[in-house]
């Protein structure tokens, strides 16, 4: 891995950019102010644990946005790539009209009215989406001030 990091002026100029903003989450523009920090084109030498402190995150974190510049460059250093585990289901608002719609419905034979998990199993049955939980339904049905009472 390269010592130190020589950011091209483009990249300098991004990063500038992506920090006046304010359009990014701050977990981004404390990266960027990192990558700036450590920069030494313009003859700053700052260490590790300068950095660090300016930025109030620790020397493991900075180390890290540096060693992932190396690796990958700018977007890498920045933003975290996906990561696994149980996919999330957008509820957009087609989703949430078959959820009020199913609601509205008679519930299954055998049972009186619906339950989370109903219609949880109800939006699959119908494929509206491949798999939800029955806690995001109740959540849903929260926001909208919206219950499963009689």
């Amino acid at each position: 891995m390269a010592k130190h990091i020589k950011l091209p002026q483009n990249e300098k100029t991004e990063l500038e950019q992506l920090i006046k903003s304010g359009e990014h989450k701050a977990r981004v523009i404390s990266r960027a102010r990192v990558l700036l920090l450590l920069n030494r084109s313009e003859g700053e030498k700052r260490t590790l644990a300068q950095v660090a402190e300016a930025t109030m995150l620790s020397n493991v974190t900075v180390s890290q946005i540096k060693r992932r510049y190396f690796e990958s460059g700018v977007d890498r250093a920045l933003y975290d790539q996906p990561r696994s585990g149980r996919p999330v289901t957008k509820m957009t608002g087609d989703v949430e009209a078959q959820l009020i719609a199913l609601t509205c419905s008679e519930p299954p034979e055998g049972y009186d009215r619906w339950t989370l998990r109903l219609l949880a199993d109800g939006l699959v049955k119908l494929e509206v989406v491949d798999e939800i939980s029955h806690t995001a339904i109740g959540n849903k049905l929260k926001k909208m001030n919206s219950s499963l009472g009689k």
